[in-house]
């Protein structure tokens, strides 16, 4: 499996049947190179989206129009989406499992919010924000936690799913900063690699992951820093 950042939330996951993107922000992305966008995209199979956010829908649309590739949202988003002619969608809510071919998503709770404000100057509720864990065929199980804080509850998702390599905010304001996020998971975790996520893009929050590596000092697992662009293989 390779896991490659595309700047703030954004990750192209490639697997033996799957070539996923989660969260692609591309368009007003600071943290994103455009020369990527079709290596980004290219043979893409699915979308999917944690919560409703612009910084997460991000190029969803286009890229779902251009590629052919099915999106998964939560019910509301999803609708939506197909409201702005989306074809292939699937949706689903907090609790909820989507099975395809090679993986299956599940949502889970994330502390966050969800609506958006469109070009059009009008605010639409785009239901709950949400983490999602990858049950990935013959591979580690991923768990992009979306945006959030941290929530006892997550000792729940740990005992449930087992995620072996964490997708982890920790750029602060908007999420938990490092600190805490470092806490979330020593505490409720036993992840074999974490890749830091949602810092290094806009200004105002953390520039650089050193808060959440130093937190994680002396613990098993490994923080995987990536530069936007870069690669991770599990």
């Amino acid at each position: 499996m390779k896991i490659r950042w595309l700047g703030h939330s954004a990750f192209r996951i490639e697997t033996a049947k799957a070539k996923i993107l989660i969260d692609p922000f591309f368009t007003g992305n600071p943290a994103f190179d455009e020369a990527l966008r079709k290596e980004a995209a290219a043979d893409l199979t699915h979308v999917l989206l944690t919560h409703g956010h612009g910084d997460h829908v991000g190029d969803t649309i286009a890229i779902a129009k251009e590629t052919g590739a099915t999106v998964l949202a939560n019910a509301d988003l999803a609708a939506w989406l197909g409201s702005k002619g989306v074809e292939k969608l699937e949706m689903g809510n907090t609790g909820g499992t989507v099975h395809f071919d090679g993986f299956s998503a599940t949502f889970v709770n994330a502390l966050h919010s969800s609506a958006q404000i469109t070009e059009d100057g009008v605010s639409h509720a785009l239901g709950n924000a949400n983490g999602l864990v990858l049950h990935i065929e013959d591979e580690a199980t991923v768990y992009h936690m979306g945006d959030t804080d941290i929530f006892s509850d997550m000792g729940l998702i740990n005992e449930l799913h087992q995620p072996e390599i964490g997708l982890v905010p920790i750029g602060d304001r908007f999420t938990m900063g490092g600190a805490v996020a470092a806490l979330s998971c020593q505490r409720f975790f036993n992840f074999q690699h974490v890749i830091p996520c949602h810092y290094g893009s806009f200004g105002i929050i953390d520039k650089t992951a050193d808060t959440f590596v130093a937190a994680m000092d002396g613990t098993t697992t490994k923080v995987e820093v990536l530069a936007s662009g870069a690669t991770f293989e599990a």
